[in-house]
């Protein structure tokens, strides 16, 4: 954890995808006071026609960002992230503002197990980076 899964119809180059992975975890690693160490990231192609979003005219396609989290960051620190990974996704596989959305899941620390840090990963905490390895 964190887990950050991009879900889209679209389909990108590897040195894109690479250069994309590298940019979130990068933003996510500042924004979130966490260890780039913790952060694993997922872009999945699902192929054309297989994830929209729906309208009052006809669906078009879409794309999401689902982000896997400790709980713990204030609302302000969260909507920063999204910001600037949205930013990251249309700069470098040109993704758009009206197909992309970004969501939040929250977990407490016991939720997750890393085997790199010995086991259950403990609550957020501010400190976290002084910490651990990056």
């Amino acid at each position: 954890m964190p887990y950050l899964q991009l879900d889209t119809p679209f389909t990108y180059s590897a040195e894109q995808k690479q250069r994309l992975t590298k940019r979130m975890g990068e933003i996510y690693a500042s924004q979130m006071n966490a260890s780039l160490n913790r952060i694993s990231i997922a872009i999945r192609e699902l192929g054309e026609g297989r994830l929209w979003r729906c309208s009052a005219g006809d669906p078009r396609p879409a794309a999401i960002l689902m982000c896997d989290i400790r709980a713990g960051r204030p609302p302000e620190q969260r909507a920063e992230l999204a910001r600037l990974l949205v930013e990251a996704c249309k700069e470098i596989v040109g993704l758009r503002d009206e197909n992309l959305n970004v969501e939040f899941t929250q977990h407490t620390g016991d939720e997750m197990y890393h085997t790199m840090y010995g086991g259950l990963s403990g609550d957020w905490d501010p400190s976290e980076p002084d910490r651990l390895e990056t």
